[in-house]
């Protein structure tokens, strides 16, 4: 840690208010339990990864969740409060918060499946008696599908508009999109929507790490889905333990029953409290009138900033680029000849692993070096453009 402030010093005008970044700003923080624990803290320069603990809860947020951890009150009166106040907020017949979006899935597709039959949902997943299947695209497959597959049922898989009109049947509960997915598969999302309305079925997408943009929270359901999920502790900066469930109302209360505190219910393990409920909705009503504009110009001079710094070669090229659908900000690619700076981009992103501070960016490439700037906290740009340059010059 010592190295840490030392290096911060050195690189900014104004030192940073420590390894907490918006944390902080609630408040001093009276024991640095990191380094208690010996943890040791990271520049985040990759993105809202949940193995690098997503994002920094927004003060607004740390506000309301210290407001509500000093009263008690009836949970299912808060959670249906709070939910109709986000649907006000983004045009939903309702809304539920959620124990992040994975939870989101299986409670969303458990009220596909059970309604408000109180036998079902003590049933699953158990599907006797109940529909139990689930359309998916074939390149829609996705590791969070499991979220779904909890509940039990058998994942159809079709390819064309044609095959999903013959494959939808009695037992077609709901079909699912991966909305990452949205251009490698052949059914896009608004003809997807479309589709499930003619065929009775509901339509639920999977917008986990696509907002930002601002639009997203309320494009889908005006396309036509019937639930629709974002994570709370990615871009929109709610606790990373949150998530939103919006769409049909008579699903969303289904989902409500299948949800904890609700006992013998296949979500009683996802909890969500009054901290995450009202720190949700603090988040939500931030995200929906903060200047996103202002947001994005700032994100591009954090990229010039690293951009300018880290051509210590002529071979070294950096281009801005954003993700089409997922984490949808700007993030900067690095390349450079690796015959002439002898470092591969795997052995670079170690580098900045392993040195102090400890800085991790955008992880799965091979063929560059890229950084995500959006979670960085004001002046770190410097730092990680500091580490980057001398990881290239001492290749």
């Amino acid at each position: 840690m010592a190295n840490r402030r030392k290096f911060l010093k050195g690189s900014l005008a104004a030192p940073l208010a420590g390894s907490f970044g918006a944390a902080a700003s609630a408040g001093a923080v009276k024991r640095d339990y990191l380094r208690e624990l010996g943890v040791k803290p990271i520049i985040n320069a990759a993105g809202t990864y949940t193995s690098f603990t997503a994002s920094l809860m927004l003060p607004e947020v740390i506000e309301a969740i210290n407001y509500s951890s000093k009263f008690f009150c009836r949970l299912s009166e808060l959670h249906d409060a709070v939910g109709k106040r986000i649907a006000e907020l983004v045009s939903a017949e309702a809304a539920m918060v959620s124990a992040g979006a994975a939870s989101a899935l299986t409670l969303g597709a458990a009220a596909c499946l059970t309604g408000s039959n109180r036998k079902f949902i003590q049933q699953i997943p158990d599907l006797t008696g109940m529909k139990s299947e689930v359309l998916i695209q074939k390149v829609h497959r996705f590791g969070y599908d499991r979220a779904i597959r909890n509940c039990g049922v058998k994942m159809v898989e079709f390819e064309t508009a044609a095959d999903m009109r013959r494959l939808a049947g009695p037992q077609t509960a709901l079909a699912l999109f991966f909305n990452d997915a949205n251009n490698r598969g052949q059914v896009k999302d608004a003809e997807f929507a479309q589709l499930g309305k003619e065929l009775n079925v509901p339509t639920f997408i999977d917008c986990a790490a696509d907002a930002p943009p601002l639009e997203n929270l309320t494009k889908y359901l005006k396309m036509g889905f019937s639930l629709v999920t974002f994570s709370g502790g990615k871009g929109i900066r709610g606790p990373q333990s949150a998530g939103l469930l919006l769409g049909r109302k008579d699903l969303i209360e289904a989902a409500r029953l299948n949800a904890s505190p609700n006992g013998d219910a296949i979500g009683r393990g996802m909890k969500v409290n009054k901290e995450e409920l009202l720190g949700m909705l603090a988040a939500v009503e931030t995200f929906m009138k903060k200047d996103h504009q202002a947001e994005w110009k700032e994100w591009e001079r954090r990229i010039k900033v690293i951009g300018d710094s880290v051509k210590v070669d002529a071979s070294v090229a950096t281009e801005q680029y954003v993700p089409e659908v997922a984490n949808h900000v700007p993030h900067l690619k690095i390349t450079w000849d690796t015959s002439k700076i002898k470092i591969k981009y795997s052995e670079a992103a170690q580098k900045l692993r392993d040195g102090d501070p400890s800085i991790e960016v955008v992880p799965g490439s091979n063929e560059s070096l890229n950084v995500g700037v959006w979670m960085l906290q004001p002046g770190e740009e410097r730092i990680v453009a500091k580490r980057i340059r001398e990881v290239l010059k001492s290749a």
